[in-house]
C-alpha cells in the first residue's frame, strides 16, 4: 500500500511543480483509487502543500518574481480563512465534503474551458488552419 501512496505523492508533486495544482489530482487519487477518507485526503494534501509551497516560493523569490505588497495582502486573509475553514470542515460529513470538492473541480474545469474558448476566438486562432477563411 505504501508504494501506491508514494506514487500518488510523486505524481501530485510533479503536477504541482508544473503549476497544475497537485492537490487537484492527489485528493481524487487518494479517495477514489486508494480509498482514503475524504477528510484525511484533504488533510494530507494540505500537509504536502507546505514543502511544495516553500520550494516554489524560494525559487520565485530567487528569480525576482514576487510582488511583496500583493503577497502580504493575499497571505493574511488566506491564512485566516484556512484556519477557520479547517475547524468548520471537521463538522461536515465526508460524503458532503467529497461532493463539494467534486463540484469545485467541475466548476474550475468549465471555467477554464470557457476561458480557453474565449481566448481562442479572440485571437482568431480557431480559424487559422481552415483552407477557406471565414
Amino acid at each position: 500500500m505504501w508504494i501506491y501512496l508514494f506514487l500518488a505523492g510523486l505524481f501530485g508533486g510533479l503536477c504541482g511543480g508544473m503549476g497544475l495544482g497537485g492537490g487537484t489530482l492527489l485528493i481524487p487519487i487518494l479517495t477514489m483509487i486508494l480509498s482514503v477518507d475524504q477528510h484525511l485526503a484533504q488533510g494530507l494534501n494540505l500537509l504536502v502543500f507546505i514543502p511544495t509551497a516553500i520550494v516554489a516560493l524560494v525559487i520565485h523569490a530567487k528569480n525576482k518574481l514576487l510582488n511583496y505588497k500583493m503577497f502580504f495582502i493575499i497571505v493574511v486573509p488566506a491564512a485566516i480563512s484556512a484556519i477557520v475553514s479547517s475547524f468548520l470542515v471537521k463538522q461536515i460529513d465526508g460524503n458532503i465534503l467529497k461532493n463539494c470538492f467534486g463540484g469545485f473541480l467541475v466548476f474550475i474545469a468549465v471555467y477554464e474551458i470557457g476561458v480557453a474558448i474565449k481566448t481562442t476566438v479572440t485571437n482568431k486562432k480557431l480559424f487559422d488552419n481552415l483552407k477557406y477563411k471565414i
